[in-house]
């Protein structure tokens, strides 16, 4: 039953993503893994990118892609993998919709992985800030981890802008969100349809339409402020159901 569940969820997401892609990917497979050594074990790119991720980011590294199939952690997994911040259960539990959505970014723009080789794997990480940043905020993630990201802005240094891979999978969709809030939920996915030759920080100046600098300053106030999440989209599922914050 809970399979069925998932595959529900799925296909209803995916349906949020026709909207906004060309293309989205029909006929995946969906592994669920009781244990986090079990989804390692299945899935070897993805402790190779939790390594080159921080510790606060790994949590939520709870499944991979590749393009037929993605594997995620049992709700139970889940469960006990969140953190007591506020919005760590609520973040994980949209996992395999995070999961999904990496998929149908690589079906509209090529460049991206999956499949995973050596090349694809070494761009994955440069452009880290955009796969796992527009995974987050599709997928719904980003309002929840505004605990998260407050946690980690008082435990290390500053991030880098954009995100690093170190930080890409709890920050990346913080500008994600940027970018909804000023152009709409299509500029997250036109911003994901090629890369840009020049570089991370004139396909931001592009997006933004505004120089990266300023960009960056406003990224960086709403941070430190704590305006993560300050629209929270209501989503509902049968694995998960997330609400609102109060705030």
């Amino acid at each position: 039953m809970a399979a069925q569940d998932l595959l529900n969820d799925l296909e209803s997401f995916r349906a949020e993503l026709a909207e906004l892609f060309p293309k989205t990917p029909g006929d995946i497979a969906v592994i669920v893994h009781p244990r986090p050594w079990a989804l390692a074990i299945a899935q070897p790119w993805l402790p190779l990118a939790r390594m080159a991720a921080s510790p606060a980011s790994r949590r939520y590294m709870a499944g991979w892609f590749s393009q037929r199939e993605i594997h995620v952690l049992s709700p139970d997994a889940l469960e006990e993998r969140a953190s007591p911040v506020e919005g760590s259960r609520e973040a994980l539990m949209l996992s395999p919709l995070h999961e999904y959505t990496h998929i149908a970014l690589a079906l509209n723009n090529p460049a991206l992985p999956p499949p995973f080789n050596p090349g694809s794997f070494a761009r994955y990480l440069r452009w880290a800030w955009l796969i796992e940043g527009a995974a987050a905020q599709l997928a719904g993630q980003t309002p929840h981890l505004r605990g998260a990201v407050a946690r980690r802005l008082r435990e290390g240094r500053p991030p880098s802008f954009p995100p690093g891979a170190r930080d890409a999978p709890l920050l990346g969709g913080t500008l994600l969100e940027m970018l909804e809030e000023g152009s709409g939920r299509e500029a997250v996915a036109e911003i994901t349809a090629q890369l840009d030759p020049a570089g991370p920080t004139h396909m931001i100046e592009r997006a933004f339409a505004r120089p990266s600098l300023e960009v960056e300053r406003d990224w960086r106030e709403r941070l430190a402020t704590g305006a993560v999440g300050t629209r929270v989209r209501r989503r509902r599922g049968h694995l998960y159901e997330v609400e609102p914050d109060d705030g």
